[in-house]
This record gives structure tokens, sequence and C-alpha cells, in this order.
């Protein structure tokens, strides 16, 4: 545990625990939210929909989405994430009898989410046309690897594709190293986030104009692809491929991570000329604020690797808490580089309840992110945990099928689960 993490514990509240409230209403009350996705993208722009209020209603397949099985000592702890506030259905969608059951339940719904390849949902018998003349005020969002159309609809979609092609891993590492992939689900958490924004769009246009449904085509490229910009125009402009610069920035100087004397790290960036002299002077080295090499922005990015040695070598003579103490009292932007450890002790994310615990019935406690964006009026809910594969079936499929549901349920069209 680091010095910070131990000081945190000493002094911290502790961690908010919320109790789940199935009667609470968040302001997309009403809103019914049909989730046929599978993996991270439409389960974080569901769970987006469902903090907020919607019935999101998951239809899951006979073994169950793919994220119960990502497990840590046996527990699922990214569906418990990413399936908060959410209710679950178990319908064997290779059955032809299930289409009648995704079509009465699209009827009732506000907006329709699907992640498969593209093709898919037509050879199922529910393509987009036939889903809009059962509901014409549908949205219906397809999730893909790279799109409804073009050469490459047809290629796997994972992320890390994506993640490459994108330009992405070519910028991130080192100049002399390979380029480096994120460590973590980089391109669907920006197709998640994306797609949720488009879904309200649409779903405005619905509710604001009387207008009709649509049909969002979210790749998980383009979202990841847009906020490279402006790499190419960049490009066009200088002919040349900036190499990759680590933690450094291609724009400012100094930015970069340091290493302190007792093994931890530190965040910095002092990148206008008014935060390089503050950093200048609370190390002690005011002469260096009239040196011709650090005196603008573009000076500094010339003589990065002399900068860089000037400041790593000041902050690795000292323990991390002091750095911290030293540069936030002169006013410069630094912070420490936490980890889990950290995060889970720190006593900032807990006033915030940036970090929260709700009940589970493996953990006790489980801990997870609170509110995102924290809208004043009317904040995130928390209604339910995320659900049993299967736990509403009765609640929303019988109405649906009356004296039906238990021959489906011998015909395994609908899968009785865990609920």
């Amino acid at each position: 545990m680091t010095e910070r993490a131990d000081q945190d514990r000493a002094t911290q509240p502790p961690i908010a625990r919320k109790m789940f409230d199935p009667d609470i209403a968040g302001p997309l009350h009403g809103v019914r939210v049909l989730d046929l996705s599978r993996l991270v993208a439409g389960n974080l722009l569901t769970k987006m929909l469902a903090d907020h209020g919607a019935e999101v209603v998951k239809v899951e397949p006979p073994a169950g989405d793919t994220l119960r099985a990502w497990k840590v000592e046996g527990v699922s702890t990214a569906w418990k994430t990413w399936g908060r506030n959410k209710k679950s259905v178990a319908i064997n969608l290779r059955d032809p009898e299930a289409v009648d059951l995704i079509l009465s339940l699209a009827a009732t719904s506000a907006i329709f989410v699907e992640s498969f390849k593209p093709g898919t949902l037509e050879k199922m018998g529910l393509a987009p046309e036939r889903l809009l003349a059962v509901n014409p005020r549908l949205v219906i969002v397809r999730i893909s690897g790279w799109g409804q159309d073009g050469a490459y609809r047809h290629k796997p979609g994972f992320g890390t594709l994506v993640e490459g092609y994108s330009g992405f891993a070519d910028v991130n590492g080192y100049a002399d190293r390979p380029p480096v992939l994120p460590p973590m689900f980089m391109a669907d958490a920006y197709a998640g986030l994306y797609g949720a924004t488009a879904a309200m769009i649409a779903l405005r246009v619905v509710e604001e104009s009387g207008g009709l449904g649509q049909v969002i085509d979210l790749s998980l490229l383009d979202p990841l692809f847009s906020i490279m910009e402006p790499q190419i125009a960049n490009y066009r402009l200088t002919r040349s491929l900036k190499p990759r610069t680590g933690s450094r920035s291609g724009n400012t100087a100094p930015r970069n991570a340091y290493r302190t004397k007792d093994g931890h790290w530190v965040a910095l960036s002092a990148s206008t000329s008014g935060m390089t002299e503050k950093l200048f002077r609370s190390m002690g080295r005011e002469d260096l604020i009239g040196d011709p090499r650090f005196a603008d922005n573009a000076a500094r990015l010339c003589h990065v690797e002399e900068l860089d040695a000037i400041i790593s070598d000041f902050i690795g003579q000292r323990d991390r808490e002091v750095v911290l103490s030293m540069f936030d009292r002169a006013g410069v932007t630094i912070g420490p580089i936490m980890n889990a450890e950290d995060l889970e002790r720190d006593s900032y994310i807990i006033e915030r309840e940036s970090l929260i615990e709700v009940p589970d019935e493996e953990m006790g406690w489980l801990p997870m992110h609170g509110q995102v964006a924290r809208l004043s009026r009317t904040p995130a809910v928390l209604a339910r945990p995320a659900p049993r594969k299967g736990e509403h079936n009765q609640e929303i499929l019988r109405p649906l099928v009356g004296d039906r549901y238990t021959d489906l349920v011998r015909q395994n069209v609908i899968v009785e689960g865990d609920g």
C-alpha cells in the first residue's frame, strides 16, 4: 500500500453504501430499451440509459450474456458492473418462434440495440424494416466492428482490430518500441458513449416532433477514429508521421510521467509558459526561466529531452508526497498516478462518491462506480443489481404469450434461467 493510501485510509470516510430501490424513477422512466447486444459496447450503452431510469430488457441467449463468463476469482464483476439496473429474459433466438417474441417486445419498446455481425438480424427475420413495421417510432441501434456497409462489414468486429486500424495504437507507446494496444475496452467504450448520445438524439426526434424512428449505424471504428483528429490534417500539412512519444505530448512540454525516489509515479503537465515558470521557481531553478531553450512552448518541444532530464532528476531525488506537496503549494499542475489499491482508499474518490458499494450476494458489498454525469435535478438511479439470467422471464414474457408460456419453456424457446 502506498503512503498516500495509508494516510487516506486513516482519515477517510467509509465508502458510501447504496441500496437498490426498484421503485425509484429516473428521467427516462417509461422508456423501454430492448437490448440484444453482447459484450461491452452495447452493454455500456444500455447501462447508461438504465442508470437514468430506462427499463432495459436484456435478451440473453441460453448460455447468458458473454460478460457473465468474464470472471475474477469466480465472480463475474464485469456483468455485475455493466448489467446493473437491467432486467433479463432468456430466449433461444435460434428458434423461429423466438422471432414473434422479439417482435412483440419491439412493439412496446422505444429503443432496440443489437451488436450482431451485419446481416445476422436479417437472417433471423428481424430486419429493421420488419421491426419498424410493428413499431414505426422505434429507434434501432446497430453496433458492429466496421459498420453495416462497406467492404469490411463482414470482418470480425473485435475492438482490438479497431484500436489498431483507427490509428490509436500507432501513436501509443514509445518510438523505439512496438505500438501499444490499450489494456481496456477503449473502442467499445467510445462506441457505447456515442451510441447512447445518438439514441437520445433519435428519441428526441420521435418524442418532440412526432417523427418516425430510424436506424443508427454505429461501428466501433468511427468513434475511436474521430477522437484521433486532427492527425490526418496534421499529416497533410507536414507530410510526416510523428513518432510515438510515450507519456509526452507532441504539442506541449513539459508533460510526462516521472518516477519519485520511493518508486511511485506522478503525472505533470506544465505546458504553458506561466506554469513552466511556476515549476522552475518551485524547483529552485529560477535560472531556467531565462534559458532560451525553454523560453516558449516551441523551444521546450525542441529541447524536451534536456527539460525532462532536469525534471526527472529533481523528482527522482524526492519521495512522492514531498513532490506533490511542494508542487501543489506552488500551483503546479501535478498529480499522483493511481492504481486500484490507491483508488479504493482515496478520500477524494470516496468523498465524491465516484466509488460506491452496493449489496451483492457473492461479495457482500460490491464496489463499483457511482454517477458519471451528475444531473442536478434528475441524478442517476440505482434501481436493481445486475439480474440473474432469465430473472424477469415471468414478469416480461408471460404477459406476451399468456397460456403458451409453459409450452414455450418446454420447447426451449423461453429458457428458464437462474431467476
